[in-house]
């Protein structure tokens, strides 16, 4: 779970934080610094400029911090979302593998995605016709809209359709099908309010029959390092082999979560572009330019390591809510 507290860097003792001012005592500089528990004997912590803002829902809790490497910082249950200097790297990689390999995506279903990157990414593609954002809470949706300031015209924009409700009881009264359905939901944590959401029930039963053909789903899938893809990466990964004819897995590092960070798309029609056929398509569907993604990048992100590719191969754990697998933390019912 995510602290702030102020310390001076060589006592082991600290005090919650009330501020994000530096003070001194005795002689020595505190700062104010977060720090989150990544597993039981590892901790990553950096310091903080200020605490613009604190909030609860009934779902979660909700921070945004001013941090001194990453900019402004989303944290909700103690684990950090998304922050300013490196957002584009993991949403990037979530939204445009998926539409560039749809060869004409009209409308897409996010699952989550209360921040608005998403459907930033998203709006960007010429061809989109409307975007829903399903977001559960609607405390995160508004915290969002107000203090982040770099998604406020994706906001605006008529394309998009905010709704707040489940995912899936969204997409079980939806008539509608969709090109692309994206799950950008917050990781699977005991207590949280998502890890249902990455079941092979609710990928069966739910999400693929509300894609149309040649539709392609993909989801956020938590660590993907070499240590860390065994907490939900290589299961979230098997679960979707089992639904989905076609399934690649791919990862990027993302500085702020102090690791390698993994998707997996997954349809039932080949996900086989080579570099050159992504350019192309880039060059001709998006507005501006990727900051992080071309073709060369997300063949080099689909490209696994030895040890994460033998792991994935013998992965043999399907993800249901009686056998779920969380990452380390607990939410906010836990």
């Amino acid at each position: 779970m995510g602290e702030i507290a102020l310390q001076n860097g060589i006592s082991n003792g600290s005090i919650n934080g009330v501020n994000g001012q530096s003070q001194s005592l005795n002689g020595y500089r505190k700062s104010c610094w977060y720090e989150e528990e990544i597993e039981e004997d590892l901790r990553w912590c950096f310091a903080l400029n200020s605490i613009l803002h604190t909030g609860a829902s009934q779902y979660q809790d909700i921070a945004l911090l001013d941090t001194k490497p990453f900019g402004k910082a989303l944290v909700i249950d103690g684990k950090l979302q998304s922050a300013e200097t490196d957002e584009f790297i993991y949403h990037e990689c979530l939204v445009h593998p998926a539409l560039l390999h749809n060869p004409n995506p009209k409308n897409v279903f996010i699952m989550g995605g209360g921040e608005g990157s998403t459907a930033r990414e998203l709006l960007r593609h010429k061809t989109i016709d409307k975007v829903v954002m399903c977001d559960i809470d609607e405390e995160v949706v508004n915290f969002c809209k107000s203090y982040l300031v770099v998604n406020k015209d994706a906001f605006r924009d008529q394309r998009l359709e905010v709704v707040i409700n489940d995912a899936r009881a969204e997409l079980e009264t939806r008539n509608e099908s969709y090109d692309v359905i994206i799950g950008d939901l917050a990781d699977p944590i005991d207590g949280g309010p998502c890890y249902k959401l990455y079941t092979k029930s609710f990928y069966e039963l739910i999400v693929k029959p509300r894609l149309k053909q040649g539709g392609i789903f993909v989801t956020q899938a938590g660590p993907a390092g070499i240590f860390s893809h065994t907490e939900v990466f290589s299961c979230i990964y098997n679960t979707l082999r089992k639904v989905f004819k076609y399934v690649v897995p791919y990862s990027a590092h993302i500085p702020s979560y102090a690791d390698i960070w993994g998707w997996v798309m997954a349809s039932d029609s080949p996900l086989d572009l080579n570099a050159e056929e992504l350019d192309l398509r880039m060059r001709q569907r998006i507005k501006g330019e990727n900051r992080y993604l071309d073709g060369k990048t997300f063949t080099s992100a689909s490209t696994l390591s030895k040890t994460v590719r033998k792991s994935l191969d013998n992965e043999t754990h399907v993800y249901t809510e009686e056998n779920a697998r969380f990452i380390y933390g607990h939410g906010k019912q836990a």
